[in-house]
């Protein structure tokens, strides 16, 4: 594993069992993921995307093969190391928010913060930065409830980067949104990439969205392919 490699998997598998039958979804999947890269998976539904980046996130373990991670085996943490390593090194970005209603912007987004030992006058620190990263310093007091999808997703953003994690991982960041402000997002997440750092895998079935990344990887029935080629 190179020093510019973030993630490397090895001869990656994932099975499922289900009554008697067993479903493959990867049986030897290859993958370098370098440090800086913004990279677009897209791909058929079912052909493996949110596995995959289930298995970058550590909410998933490999049913064989390696998961590198900085040069450490993820696949060989338990669920208590691998809880401390998703707060330490991966931010989420859902389709849908996933945020908690009953919860302001501010609070939302200081949610991860909670598995560190900062201080509360620390991490109220770092909500405020995230904000203001994001656009929405004025609105942190705000409900979910009571902002658009585009400023929903910008809280999201916040929260994902609030920890100022190395890997973004995006599932769909702009699939419920018009697409004006997609793009918006989509330069939000471009401005992370670029002026921050992050490095950010996203799936998308849309190729606008995918044009924001540095390059795109096609997913189909387990396998990275690129014009009728499997992507070595």
């Amino acid at each position: 594993m190179s020093e510019e490699s973030l993630f490397v998997l090895k001869n990656v598998a994932k099975r499922f069992t289900k009554g008697k039958e067993t479903i493959s979804i990867f049986d030897d999947l290859n993958m370098t993921i370098k440090k800086g890269d913004f990279l677009a998976i897209m791909g058929p539904s079912g052909s493996g995307k949110t596995t995959l980046l289930n298995l970058l996130g550590g909410v998933d373990q490999p049913s064989s093969g390696e998961v590198l991670f900085d040069n450490s085996r993820v696949d060989q943490l338990k669920e208590g190391q691998l809880a401390k390593w998703r707060a330490n090194n991966i931010g989420f970005i859902f389709q849908f928010y996933n945020l908690m209603p009953m919860l302001n912007a501010a609070r939302n987004v200081e949610l991860p913060l909670l598995l560190t030992n900062l201080s509360s006058k620390d991490r109220k620190q770092r909500v405020e930065t995230a904000l203001q990263l994001v656009g929405l310093g004025d609105r942190a007091k705000h409900m979910p409830g009571e902002m658009s999808g585009g400023q929903q997703q910008r809280v999201a953003i916040a929260r994902a980067v609030v920890s100022d994690p190395k890997l973004l991982l995006c599932d769909e960041p702009t699939g419920d949104l018009d697409r004006k402000t997609a793009d918006e997002i989509l330069e939000m997440l471009q401005l992370l990439n670029r002026q921050f750092g992050k490095t950010i895998v996203m799936v998308t079935h849309d190729p606008s969205a995918a044009k924001f990344a540095t390059h795109t990887l096609h997913l189909d029935k387990g396998q990275f392919v690129q014009e009728g080629q499997q992507h070595e």
